[in-house]
């Protein structure tokens, strides 16, 4: 776990240095749990986003796109229970004065209890080499047995705990597990209460005539209250989705672990309706198809996994996260939830608006249910640039810190350097520029030798270099590197456009959607 941790570390230090990701007002010593997204890291940022538009809207026929107001009705609030329920567990260490979100630290917990039965898979596996089997092992091993029963237990009682919002019962759990603060290394716990997450502001510019309103903190309110909007204006049949990306805003007083949790963040979230009683078909469906898009990105399988909660939300019938194994551990990435009818009927209920759709083959109305897809793009964004971070000893005795960020959604596709700065190379590099910069990002550098040129556009995660050099000038072919093997070729300036669409268009990465689509 240091090591992952050292990772987190070498990320962050990254991204300030190579104009990935700053400190928000940082010359004002900066702002806690809010970032500014640099020059890299806004383009890496809008070809996450552009990826998931593509796969959700573009690639299905009947999930449309909107983009709805941050500010709403107040009433929008209290109808889908954010006023009254939507509350963090928190708890404080009385020696470090540090505080803590309860239900994180029972699920760490858990997860250090899971660390160990994987290192005794581990060990099983290297003891017995090719004749080792996991599922045997793991129901025959004493110590696996032993923790998995933990395991078992615990989330059996934290289930009862939250379910019935018994804030003694999760103290005694953190108590009884012996959880201790991080900081201090103490047990000196307070009691758990809870806290709203909502921001709150006021609209008007008379004090005392205005009325307080939040800041949204999910996008998934603006997509219910356009429901009917949406249905009657592009004819929508179900079952039928409507996505959206957004900025949220949650008063996390827990905010940690560089971008991964922030006051100020990003969503991308589809609400899809369907007939009631089809639930559970589309729940898993969804569970296949998010699962699916996340995998196309190659970083392998086994970096993600799905995790069931143990307390539901007041809205759902089902819910799983998609969790990633970031540096500090596998974390929730998406989250997919069977919200039933709730939104829909609180909507219909508080505004007094019949949000009912009518069904002509069954010649019956009724309140449709919602499955929701709801992914954090700053998360995404951490995923992409940790597993993404390596750093490489070559051959020849030097190394390197290369980005390996899919090429479909790396920041810049193609730098073009001239061999020197004179003989007309620069002119040259400028025209194949031009020729590319109208379908690719590109970027054009002279300054330094080209093995420093190189490293420079490694650390960004440039999937091609292409190098202008005396020969250009005589037959029109170029030097190409590409970044992850580092081998060079020598191709037609002509083909350039067709080279680079193959290996970065977004194109490469979408074909995933024909196996998932329905």
């Amino acid at each position: 776990m240091a090591d992952q941790h050292d990772i987190l570390k070498k990320v962050i230090s990254h991204s300030k240095e190579y104009g990935f990701v700053f400190q928000s007002s940082e010359i004002y010593d900066g702002l806690s749990a809010t970032y500014d997204y640099g020059q890299y890291g806004s383009e890496l940022k809008n070809n996450i986003k552009e990826f998931w538009w593509k796969a959700m809207v573009q690639m299905h026929e009947n999930i449309v796109g909107i983009d709805s107001a941050i500010f709403m009705h107040p009433t929008v609030w209290k109808a889908s229970g954010h006023v009254d329920a939507f509350n963090d567990p928190l708890i404080d260490n009385k020696d470090s004065k540090k505080r803590y979100r309860a239900d994180v630290l029972l699920e760490e917990h858990v997860a250090k209890i899971e660390g160990k039965i994987q290192k005794d898979v581990n060990k099983g596996a290297k003891k017995f080499g090719a004749d080792f089997d996991e599922t045997e092992f793991r129901a025959t091993n004493p110590n696996v047995q032993r923790r998995q029963a933990q395991i078992d237990d615990l989330n059996k009682r934290m289930e009862q705990a939250f379910s019935g919002d018994d804030l003694e019962a999760i103290r005694d759990l953190i108590i009884d597990m012996e959880i201790k603060c991080p900081v201090s290394g103490t047990a000196n716990w307070t009691e758990v209460r809870q806290f709203n997450l909502m921001f709150g502001t006021e609209l008007g510019s008379v004090s005392g005539e205005s009325a307080t309103i939040y800041l949204r903190p999910e996008t998934a309110q603006g997509i219910f209250v356009n429901y009917l909007n949406v249905q009657k204006t592009g004819r929508m049949k179900l079952p039928f989705g409507v996505a959206q990306i957004g900025k949220a805003f949650r008063n996390e007083i827990v905010a940690r672990q560089f971008i991964f949790r922030m006051r100020e963040f990003e969503q991308m979230e589809m609400q899809y309706f369907i007939q009631p009683g089809t639930q559970k078909e589309w729940y898993s469906y969804w569970k296949e198809a998010r699962m699916a898009w996340h995998n196309a990105l190659g970083f392998g399988s086994d970096n993600y996994r799905f995790h069931d909660h143990i307390k539901l939300a007041h809205y759902a019938d089902a819910a799983c996260d998609i969790e990633f194994n970031f540096p500090m551990g596998f974390k929730e990435l998406e989250g997919i939830h069977s919200r039933t009818d709730f939104d829909l009927n609180a909507h219909q209920e508080f505004s007094g608006k019949n949000l009912t759709y009518f069904d002509p083959e069954k010649n019956e109305r009724f309140v449709p249910y919602v499955i929701e897809t709801s992914i954090g793009l700053d998360r995404v964004f951490l995923a992409v640039l940790a597993a993404s971070y390596k750093e490489e000893e070559l051959n020849d005795g030097t190394s390197r810190v290369v980005l390996r960020i899919p090429p479909p959604l790396a920041p810049i596709k193609a730098a073009i350097f001239p061999l020197t700065k004179k003989d007309g190379l620069p002119d040259k590099a400028r025209e194949i520029m031009r020729l590319l910069q109208f379908d690719h990002s590109c970027q054009y550098e002279e300054k330094d030798s080209i093995g420093k040129r190189y490293r420079r556009q490694d650390a960004i995660g440039t999937p091609f270099c292409i190098t202008v050099d005396h020969e250009t000038l005589e037959n029109d072919t170029v030097t190409i590197r590409e970044r992850d093997t580092m081998q060079q070729e020598r191709v037609s300036i002509s083909k350039l456009p067709e080279l680079l669409g193959e290996s970065v268009g977004m194109k490469k990465l979408l074909n995933f959607s024909t196996t998932v689509s329905k």
